[in-house]
């Protein structure tokens, strides 16, 4: 028996034949494990309270492999999973009993009440015609090492406000800094620039993945709703423009997340407007508090003339008027803070008009955005009579960290090595009162 036992620890100890991909996302139905299916087996996942069957997800195409996925029980005590091909070739015999034993892997546990919230955005690598981003230089493209500096932190959830692929077109001939690169809306190009890059973080954390403008329709929009959308793939219709706003309950919070993909800064959409304002109008319906997440800021600021910060989105400034047409506000009390991404810096906002503050974190990898360090007196176009009280951007790659503190969060903001670079805090109002207000000191 001796002999049995230790042949069990030397198969637990042996690395899996593949680890594989697998995450655990929270969707519109809660929260789920998906896995990119290894020789077309579906991993098994164990929790404390047994084996959980995986389904099909997603069929393999021409680009794709198989997707699967399954729901996660609401209460877990642990949660591990093995592929069937990491298990002994066989099953050994030893003094009559098999010791065919797969490696199981930890998978992490979404918290009941997350108290550590990391956030980042924006993080492939730019190839787009004469835009050529040096993916193969960890210092013009650091998500690889700024990933694993994040997933050394610990946070309890990740929170990704959108755009993963940026690989669009091909490298030119030539090129160091990208050569070899995949590209498009294919398997080979998302490993590349999310799923190989961003493993240290998903197996750090559950993680919230909203939907960025480069996973329009247009765009890698069909491999986002295969790989992440947060409802049912439906393969008759690959692509859907837009996805209704969900919630995530986060115990304490809830998260509100709206799929903006489609809501052009520039160029008023009168059809899409009025489903963006049907939306802001829903989050009132969620139990407050509320974070409302999405990828395109409505006030955001960008450098405009003169150095002067000018910006906000013209669809979502519509949807917003709109919204406050009767007498309701233009964002419902119940949100006390946005979450965004789009613009490739980070950025915290105060505004008037009971307008809740801004946290923008687009600054996760792809090619940064120069914007002014100080934000009072932005200009915004459309006609919503919001203006900020005070706002700052703070350049360079990174990401945040939000530790629930107190009556609000403090928000460490780091920088791709990991390192802490400044720190803010977000007061939450009092019970009933709107909005709260993002510090930032010096």
């Amino acid at each position: 028996m001796r002999h049995v036992l230790f042949l069990l620890f030397l198969f637990l100890s042996v690395g899996a034949q593949a680890e594989g991909v697998v995450w655990v996302q929270a969707t519109a139905s809660g929260y789920e494990v998906r896995a990119i299916a290894e020789n077309e087996d579906c991993p098994v996942v164990f929790a404390d309270k047994g084996q959980i069957a995986m389904n099909v997800r997603a069929e393999r195409d021409a680009n794709f492999p198989r997707i699967c996925s399954t729901p996660l029980p609401k209460i877990i005590g642990s949660l591990h999973y093995a592929y069937p091909s990491a298990a002994t070739p066989g099953c050994p015999i030893l003094e009559g009993i098999c010791v065919s034993v797969p490696r199981l892997i930890p998978l992490p546990i979404p918290a009941a009440n997350p108290s550590r919230i990391l956030v980042l955005g924006d993080t492939g690598c730019r190839i787009k015609g004469s835009a050529l981003q040096a993916c193969n230089d960890p210092v013009k493209w650091p998500f690889p090492h700024l990933a694993a500096a994040a997933a050394k932190l610990k946070p309890d959830l990740v929170v990704h406000v959108g755009d993963y692929l940026y690989r669009e077109s091909a490298c030119p001939p030539g090129n160091q800094g990208c050569s070899g690169s995949p590209w498009g809306d294919n398997w080979i190009t998302w490993q590349a620039d999310f799923f190989e890059p961003a493993a240290p973080l998903l197996a750090a954390a559950p993680i919230v993945l909203a939907r960025g403008n480069h996973e329009d329709c247009d765009r890698a929009g069909p491999g986002w709703l295969r790989l992440q959308g947060p409802a049912a793939f439906d393969a008759a219709a690959p692509c859907i423009k837009h996805l209704p706003l969900y919630g995530v309950d986060l115990g304490a919070l809830r998260l509100a997340i709206m799929d903006d993909a489609t809501a052009d800064e520039t160029n008023l959409n009168r059809d899409e407007s009025p489903i963006y304002a049907a939306e802001l109008m829903g989050m009132a319906k969620l139990p407050a508090p509320v974070w409302f997440v999405h990828h395109r800021p409505i006030w955001g600021a960008v450098t405009g003339p003169l150095g002067i910060p000018i910006g906000g989105n013209l669809n979502l400034i519509d949807a917003a008027r709109i919204a406050a047409k009767d007498g309701d506000a233009m964002i419902p009390a119940t949100v006390e803070l946005m979450l965004s991404g789009h613009i490739h810096t980070f950025e915290a906002i105060n505004y008037t008009k009971a307008i809740p503050p801004q946290l923008v974190a687009g600054n996760g990898g792809t090619n940064l955005e120069i914007t002014p360090r100080n934000l009072k007196g932005a200009q915004f176009q459309g006609h919503s009579d919001v203006t900020v009280t005070d706002g700052l951007s703070v350049g360079g790659f990174g990401f945040l960290l939000m530790t629930r503190a107190g009556d609000g969060w403090t928000i460490d903001l780091y920088d791709s090595t990991g390192t802490k670079s400044r720190t803010c805090r977000f007061i939450a109002a009092p019970s009933g009162a709107q909005p709260g207000r993002l510090d930032c000191p010096a």
